[in-house]
């Protein structure tokens, strides 16, 4: 029986093949096996701070380990995956895996959603479950891709023989778009490192028509000043500061020692879960649901996602000479959208983000974080409808 959403357009121009997610039996014994012989460190003072100012919880950790094996199933987070249609396509030499609703409109908008680090399709999930309960396939306004970035998750890794970052990403999913029938424009969503990904495709390709994110990385634009800026902004420049200060550790192993810090959480899954478990504790508004986190740090380790998935960080050492979103060749000259969510580590004033695209939409909201669209679906969700309500009607007069 086939899954409502799942036909693609008559357009597609490349073959796709059905997914559907089903781990080994032995995959996951061996999984509950290095969870119950898992060590975990001696207490400590720096791992008894409640507050996380040096890192995970040592209690909190013990907590989830026992919550991994005892209360959390797998297979309840595949059937709900399982739930959506996916698919995998080849494209250049990659494999990549998507979870797709399609609408059977013919006027319906393309939209390509794009997570980062340490996320997964799995964020927008939650985006998609109130879609298909909004509409049937003939009412569906949108087509709704979700990949899986290469080397997360479902995705095969980048390239074992050359180089490979987000401007090969931007490009490998501007083909993979153009190959689903979507070569007369699409839309590009991202946050995090999918942030980084959305410009690069609004800037380099033409498929890509407009870009909507919740994250920008940048530096203070050249010769602006901060005394038009109000407190609400300038504590969101302060948080950054902080997060400079004390937040970038794991970037900079990522980014200097990739080999080495993906061999050490390959070989654990609870030290696996201490890495990424900090960061969805710490980049939240508001905490998230225990199983939330053990469901990503378990696709992350059936998938052998982590080691494959950090090669981006990369590009950011040694610092280049500007940041992309501060270079003017990465300007967007086309409808530029914004969200700004409160609890982002790097939360921007509106004067700094403006001066990177030509901003047409800005929503400041008053809940959450950084991974704005597990934490607040329903609001990220609204405002995407809105900017493309609001740019998609002049993008179609012009073609």
């Amino acid at each position: 029986m086939s899954l409502l959403f799942s036909s693609p357009p008559s357009k597609a121009t490349a073959s796709l093949t059905p997914f559907k997610a089903a781990i080994p039996k032995a995959k996951l014994v061996e999984l509950e096996t290095l969870i119950k012989i898992a060590k975990v460190a001696p207490p400590t003072y720096e791992n008894s701070q409640t507050d996380h100012r040096y890192g995970v919880n040592r209690d909190w950790l013990v907590n989830m380990q026992d919550q991994w094996l005892r209360s959390y199933d797998w297979k309840s987070s595949e059937d709900r995956i399982n739930s959506f249609p996916q698919y995998t396509m080849e494209v250049e030499d990659l494999t990549i895996h998507f979870v797709g609703l399609f609408s059977e409109k013919k006027d319906a908008v393309p939209i390509i959603l794009l997570h980062g680090w340490p996320g997964s399709f799995l964020e927008f999930l939650p985006i998609l479950q109130r879609f298909r309960e909004e509409y049937t396939p003939e009412t569906l306004p949108y087509h709704l891709i979700v990949p899986s970035l290469p080397g997360y998750a479902f995705s095969s890794g980048p390239p074992l023989d050359r180089d490979f970052g987000t401007g090969d990403i931007a490009r490998v999913f501007d083909r993979l778009m153009k190959n689903l029938g979507f070569e007369s424009g699409y839309v590009a969503q991202g946050g995090d490192i999918g942030s980084q990904i959305a410009r690069r495709l609004g800037t380099e390709h033409e498929s890509c028509k407009a870009v909507h994110v919740n994250a920008v990385f940048m530096k203070k634009p050249d010769g602006m000043t901060d005394d038009h800026l109000n407190a609400f902004e300038l504590q969101g420049i302060e948080n950054m500061k902080k997060f400079i200060t004390t937040g970038v550790g794991y970037a900079i192993e990522h980014g200097t020692r990739p080999s080495t810090i993906g061999q050490v959480l390959a070989s654990s899954p609870l030290a696996l879960l201490a890495w990424i478990g900090e960061k969805f504790l710490d980049w939240v508004d508001d905490p998230l649901a225990l199983e939330d986190i053990l469901e990503s740090v378990t696709l992350y380790w059936l998938t052998e996602t982590f080691p494959r998935a950090i090669y981006t960080y990369r590009q950011s050492f040694p610092a280049p000479p500007v940041m992309i979103a501060n270079d003017p060749r990465w300007y967007i000259h086309k409808p530029f959208g914004f969200s700004s969510f409160p609890g982002e580590h790097v939360r921007l004033p509106r004067s700094w983000i403006e001066t990177t695209g030509d901003l047409v939409f800005w929503e400041q909201h008053q809940k959450g974080g950084h991974f704005a669209a597990l934490e607040r679906p329903d609001e990220l969700k609204a405002d995407l409808v809105k900017f493309v309500d609001q740019v998609w009607p002049g993008i179609k007069r012009a073609d």
